[in-house]
């Protein structure tokens, strides 16, 4: 087996994008054992990301779209699969009614720190086999990656 990034005569190398593809594959595949041994077998790629947010308590779908980094339809979508799981509930904001508020159930606030301490779980393995200096590395290559977008945006417009 060829290490990530090297060549071989034999091997094409990886390429950054493919790493990125295969550790967040990766990633969601650990995310997803983690919970199901914690008695939640049906984690989605989304519910980090959404849980996380509820967390902090009520909250419009719009900030979803945000969070998530989807359609206002997808976000919709990701709630009303929520709804059926019985992790939140949904009610129009008192002081605007055209904003629809999200908020965890009890079922919900359970599985939102099963989550948390999966993801918690998670991030001390990782930090326990790599160096300070190679995170930090890390974490700076990938918001290059993650601010790339908005900038190829702002150029095309």
């Amino acid at each position: 087996m060829t290490n990530f990034g090297e060549e071989s005569s034999a091997a094409v190398p990886m390429l950054f994008g493919d790493l990125l593809a295969l550790a967040r594959r990766s990633w969601i595949r650990q995310m997803a054992e983690g919970l199901d041994r914690l008695g939640y077998d049906d984690y989605r790629p989304s519910d980090a990301a959404v849980f996380r947010r509820l967390r902090r308590g009520p909250t419009p779908v719009g900030r979803l779209v945000d969070v998530v980094g989807v359609s206002r339809q997808a976000a919709r979508k990701i709630v009303e699969g929520l709804e059926q799981r019985r992790f939140v509930t949904t009610e129009r904001d008192t002081t605007d009614a055209r904003r629809l508020m999200v908020s965890l159930t009890p079922a919900g606030a359970a599985y939102a720190r099963a989550v948390v301490e999966v993801i918690d779980t998670l991030n001390r393995e990782v930090t326990g086999q790599v160096t300070g200096a190679d995170l930090a590395a890390a974490r700076r290559v990938l918001l290059e990656v993650i601010s790339v977008e908005p900038r190829r945006r702002t150029a095309a417009d």
